[in-house]
């Protein structure tokens, strides 16, 4: 019998960067992502941490009291002292502060996560795909994303703002960069690649073009077999289109009925 101890639980944050008046598209994508957390395959996979990511700078009373109540009941929710923009730093916020947050958390090698992604709020993430995909990619010096150019497979210059993901290092870096916080502000997906580019960091580059996408249609043929990520899906429409293609709620149709739908 073999006494060897069970392999490091890959691990990743997930930000998903929303506006503090969107709670019913906030409550879409925690259930949407709720469900596949709890699927064994993914569970044995990777431990993979969902957080909402808003600014604390303007916030209108009653949002803040939504939020807190959100916060309260859910925990998923991360309020940044930044303000709600995403060319006037807050994604530099959010990767900056996430190291005296977190800590040194329970991560392989003493870190809270391997990795940290930013997503938008109108991207939906197959998570099993996603953690699939990491786990045969460097834990180091590693940024994944959509590469532009798109057939750079080698070397992207940067990734585009759908959604993206940085090793823990990375992070680490952008807290204490001098450099990072002075080129703060800009076009935020171009920035994040700037800062990189500039730091010479981000060795280990992945480019999963063509696997996070825009929205087309609700055609089958528009969703790809091996999708990581569906974006701009800004209506709720698109929403349902997509996690009905992607069999999010795994309802047969017997279920269906004892569901009284």
């Amino acid at each position: 019998m073999s006494t060897q101890p069970p392999a490091e639980l890959m691990s990743v944050l997930v930000g998903v960067h929303t506006m503090p008046g969107k709670h019913s598209r906030r409550h879409l994508i925690r259930m949407a992502y709720a469900l596949q957390q709890q699927t064994p395959a993914l569970r044995a996979a990777a431990r993979v941490d969902v957080r909402f990511v808003l600014c604390a700078r303007p916030m209108p009373p009653e949002h803040r009291v939504f939020v807190a109540l959100e916060a309260r009941a859910y925990g998923d929710v991360l309020v940044l002292d930044c303000a709600e923009n995403a060319e006037e730093g807050k994604t530099y916020t959010y990767f900056a502060s996430l190291p005296t947050m977190l800590g040194s958390g329970s991560g392989g090698g003493g870190r809270p996560y391997d990795y940290v992604m930013k997503v938008d709020d109108d991207t939906f993430l197959q998570l099993d795909a996603l953690a699939d995909t990491l786990r045969s990619a460097p834990r180091e010096d590693m940024y994944c994303g959509v590469g532009l150019p798109f057939h750079d497979r080698q070397f992207p210059p940067f990734m585009l703002g759908m959604g993206y993901l940085l090793s823990w290092d990375l992070v680490e870096w952008i807290a204490t960069s001098d450099m990072v916080r002075r080129e703060a502000m800009g076009v935020e997906d171009l920035t994040t690649g700037k800062w990189l580019n500039m730091g010479h960091k981000a060795k280990n580059r992945v480019n999963i073009f063509p696997r996070m996408y825009d929205y087309k249609s609700a055609k089958g043929e528009d969703f790809l077999e091996n999708t990581i990520g569906v974006h701009q899906l800004k209506q709720d429409l698109r929403w349902a289109h997509t996690l009905e293609h992607f069999n999010v709620t795994r309802l047969e149709p017997s279920n269906m009925l004892l569901h009284n739908f």
